[in-house]
């Protein structure tokens, strides 16, 4: 079974994935406590169970990480039905009054000029991967330019805790970066009350169903995990899909022969090298996933990158295509907790991809990128080019 926190398998964990797969769908992960689904069928399955659930469990000491948890007992992602069912439609009804069209001809516009910015020799991650979600989200959310800077930290900081093995200085941060976002934002939707305007925090004030509203903490929440899902999913397609394109010259160069494959290229870059590798459910009834029998309270992890390398479902799942289609990848999830924010990432994505085919198309890696040292956030730290 595999070490999450080996550099080997960090580097590359697709080669173990293969084996475990080969063996059975589902295994059992001592280290981690908790089944590991590896197969494609066995991860759709787990992420779509009703048997299953995310069922929030406060991290401890409760008084260390009240603000944590404040931002997790109020997230969408962290609930189920009939909650679950009444925070999507109200996320989902101010979602739907075009905020992904409003933004489209901006991000296209962003990203071109951050592409714009970059120097031979500078770093991808750093001018263009990183920035731009970060500016997406600030701009979704209607957070002034000044304070914009603030996002990213906090982001990178919290996600933190999603990792195996954490040390107590790491989790310290988190908290404190929760406890000054919770702040932050309720003061802002605070001041999206008094004066709103075309952003998603002002309709997430405003959208009602029937006499039901969202409450302070559920906007908190949503915006939080908005940020932390939108960001860290993005910046890393962007960082791992154009390392894999730098190294599959052929792929690339396809891409800027014929733009019009961005769409399917999008796709195959959330499939090959998957920015979030591992997402839990807990049994809320005896479940069987492939096989594998759970009982009440035990959990299960969809490991998403094994799932997109499996040859039952993909044709040489190992190889970069940027033609590929169908592409059933699942890295936005699948079942009641398909990401609310899919349609905007893919925005992101294109517009990136657009801006350095066409603005960089001699683009090539000007040295060795670094990766980061986490297992579940699958990503860089840093990716220096050269055109």
């Amino acid at each position: 079974m595999f070490d999450p926190s080996d550099p080997r398998f960090i580097a590359d964990p697709y080669p173990v994935f293969a084996e475990l797969r080969k063996e059975a769908p589902v295994h059992w992960h001592e280290g981690l406590g908790l089944a590991v689904a590896v197969s494609h069928g066995a991860c759709s399955e787990a992420l779509r169970a009703r048997g299953l659930g995310r069922i929030w469990r406060d991290r401890t000491p409760v008084d260390r990480f009240a603000a944590f948890n404040l931002l997790h007992r109020n997230s969408l992602l962290e609930s189920e039905p009939p909650r679950h069912t009444r925070l999507r439609k109200l996320i989902s009804a101010a979602f739907a009054r075009g905020h992904t069209e409003r933004l489209r001809p901006w991000v296209r516009d962003l990203a071109g000029r951050l592409v714009g910015s970059l120097e031979p020799g500078g770093d991808l991650l750093a001018h263009l991967a990183a920035p731009l979600p970060v500016e997406v989200i600030g701009e979704l959310l209607g957070v002034p330019d000044a304070d914009r800077p603030r996002l990213q930290p906090w982001s990178n900081a919290i996600v933190k805790m999603y990792e195996y093995g954490l040390a107590p200085e790491t989790a310290a941060a988190a908290e404190r970066a929760a406890g000054e976002f919770v702040e932050y934002l309720r003061e802002l939707a605070a001041r999206r009350t008094r004066e709103p305007g075309p952003d998603l925090i002002s309709d997430l004030v405003a959208v009602r169903d029937g006499s039901d509203r969202l409450t302070t903490d559920e906007l908190v929440g949503t915006a939080v995990l908005l940020l932390m899902a939108g960001h860290e999913a993005t910046v890393n397609v962007i960082g791992n899909g154009v390392l894999a394109l730098m190294r599959h010259r052929d792929q690339w160069d396809r891409l800027v022969a014929d733009p019009a494959l961005i769409p399917l290229a999008v796709e195959e870059l959330i499939r090959y090298d998957a920015p979030l590798q591992l997402f839990e459910r807990t049994a809320t009834a005896e479940t069987v996933i492939a096989g594998h029998v759970l009982a009440p309270g035990d959990r299960i992890a969809a490991l998403l990158g094994a799932a997109a390398r499996d040859p039952e479902v993909f044709d040489h799942p190992d190889t970069l295509d940027v033609t590929r289609s169908p592409n059933p990848h699942l890295g936005f999830g699948a079942g009641i907790h398909y990401c609310v924010g899919a349609p905007l990432a893919r925005v992101e994505i294109a517009a990136a991809l657009a801006a350095l085919i066409t603005r960089t198309p001699a683009l090539h890696l000007a040295g060795e990128p670094e990766r980061r040292p986490e297992f579940v956030i699958r990503g860089l730290r840093t990716l220096p080019v050269a055109f």
